[in-house]
């Protein structure tokens, strides 16, 4: 019972202090203070890249934030897992929150599907929750909370974090809705290719051979796009550099 009372109150202060900010960088940071109450340290957040190509010139681009391991960032994209996510097809199909061992050992899985899994956990995410968040015209998102270890979740636990993401989702969109369009940021020719191979899944060294400079040279200049789009990670700079029109896959 104290354990409950505990995540109830918990639960309220985020609510609380998730309503007296207005951006969503900042609230993104509560959510990940207030999953770690349950060990949950890492948190993604976006749209499927999949819907990407039906987005049209007016409808503003959804936010993606997450704090996954650079490295498994990377490999994801890299090995194409966002085309065969197996928590994306069960997004489509699911309205409420679920665990990854239900899809794991679902007959509909595939091995490939169970790779992403398998993939993941070597990279530290070994159980997980995802909630999908469905909204008009047929667009929605999905919130994933991951952690290290090997656990069944309580059913009180799911329904938090549920219920914590929605709200989340809510707040999100109120600040897309009532904020400009956001002013595209300028990136040099340079820039602009070195975020391109990252997006194509290229590592520095790589880029750099392909375009015959310097791997601290690449560095540099992802470094300048990751400033630029207000990113902390290589891999986020170019997700948001294809969902602002700045590159093309």
């Amino acid at each position: 019972m104290a354990a409950e009372q505990a995540f109830a109150v918990q639960f309220g202060r985020f609510l609380d202090q998730a309503n007296g900010v207005a951006q969503s960088e900042r609230l993104f940071h509560l959510l990940s203070a207030f999953a770690l109450n349950f060990d949950f340290p890492w948190i993604a957040y976006g749209s499927p890249t999949l819907d990407r190509k039906d987005w049209g010139p007016v409808r503003r681009r959804p936010v993606v934030m997450l704090n996954y391991p650079d490295e498994w960032q990377e490999r994801y994209f890299e090995m194409g897992y966002d085309k065969i996510d197996p928590i994306v097809k069960m997004c489509r199909k699911r309205a409420g929150a679920f665990r990854w061992s239900e899809v794991y050992n679902a007959a509909s899985t595939t091995e490939d599907e169970r790779r992403v899994f398998d993939e993941a956990a070597m990279f530290g995410l070994k159980s997980g929750i995802s909630v999908p968040l469905h909204g008009p015209d047929g667009c929605f998102a999905t919130l994933s909370f991951a952690q290290g270890d090997e656990r069944e979740f309580k059913n009180r636990t799911i329904t938090y974090l549920e219920l914590a993401a929605l709200h989340f989702h809510m707040k999100v969109a109120e600040f897309a809705n009532s904020s400009a369009i956001e002013e595209t940021p300028s990136l040099s020719p340079r820039e602009k290719e070195c975020i391109l191979w990252v997006a194509r899944g290229k590592s520095s060294w790589e880029i750099g051979k392909i375009l015959g400079i310097s791997v601290d040279t690449v560095n540099f200049h992802v470094k300048n796009v990751m400033r630029k789009l207000a990113v902390a990670s290589r891999t986020v700079a170019a997700i948001k550099a294809v969902d602002l029109g700045i590159i093309e896959l």
